[in-house]
């Protein structure tokens, strides 16, 4: 069977100083030559993403790290588009951390929702500086059973790496778990490290780079799946049916 190669928007202010960044171009072969997965992926900055259309046409959406960005308005419409069209999403360190803003602003109502590391002296931070900096750390995670999350993932407990000082505010999480925001994954101290989004065909955010799994030769597990899921964006929007690729968890 023939399918549509997937076109995925790589929403972020690419940078070589970004470790995450570069390992890019490796994952995507990667992708192609162990996985069988080949995207047509398009980088594009946070400030061209605000413009109306600017994802029209794209099977998936990975915001990826690297804040504070340059365009707030930019990571937030890349979010609210992907979360209300139905477009497979993974956001990885600051892609969490603003899909945790989006939703907070547009789904909660909390009009003044920031991300503290951009307004640290606003009243409504939902994001806000972790206890302890992960930049270089790696830490376990305890991934929810039967969630999103463990069928991408394979397992409920896994090994990951960071690169962030900043994490959701717990004060919102009742809030945003009332309002339908799953929290699926956490780390030994019981703080969010990953949530999904019920209902949505693929909505996934780590805190954690998985970017920065092994040795870049080969796709972590979030982004095997979400390859597999704007494989089959790619071909429902063709009219071929989906191929069930959407958990791909090959080792």
């Amino acid at each position: 069977m023939t399918h549509q190669t997937p076109r995925v928007a790589l929403v972020g202010d690419r940078s070589p100083a970004v470790r995450s960044h570069a390992r890019i171009p490796g994952l995507l072969d990667a992708l192609a030559e162990h996985d069988h997965l080949v995207l047509d992926a398009y980088w594009i900055p946070t400030g061209d993403a605000a413009a109306p259309g600017a994802l029209d046409g794209f099977d998936a959406v990975w915001l990826l790290p690297g804040s504070p960005y340059r365009s707030e308005a930019g990571a937030l419409a890349a979010v609210r588009t992907a979360r209300e069209r139905g477009i497979p999403f993974l956001g990885t360190c600051a892609g969490f951390q603003h899909a945790v803003l989006e939703y907070a602003r547009n789904v909660c109502g909390l009009a003044g929702a920031v991300n503290g590391e951009d307004h640290p002296d606003a009243e409504q931070q939902v994001i806000v500086p972790l206890a302890c900096s992960l930049v270089g750390h790696e830490g376990a995670v305890t991934v929810t059973p039967r969630s999103l999350a463990e069928r991408v993932l394979g397992a409920t407990r896994t090994l990951e790496r960071y690169h962030c000082a900043y994490g959701l505010n717990g004060a919102y999480l009742e809030r945003l778990a009332a309002h339908g925001l799953r929290f699926s994954g956490a780390d030994e101290s019981g703080e969010v490290r990953v949530l999904e989004l019920p209902g949505h065909p693929f909505f996934l955010a780590s805190l954690f780079q998985p970017e920065l799994s092994g040795d870049g030769t080969r796709a972590h597990p979030m982004i095997r799946a979400l390859a597999g899921a704007a494989v089959a964006h790619a071909d429902a929007d063709a009219g071929t049916p989906a191929a069930t690729v959407t958990t791909v968890t090959t080792a």
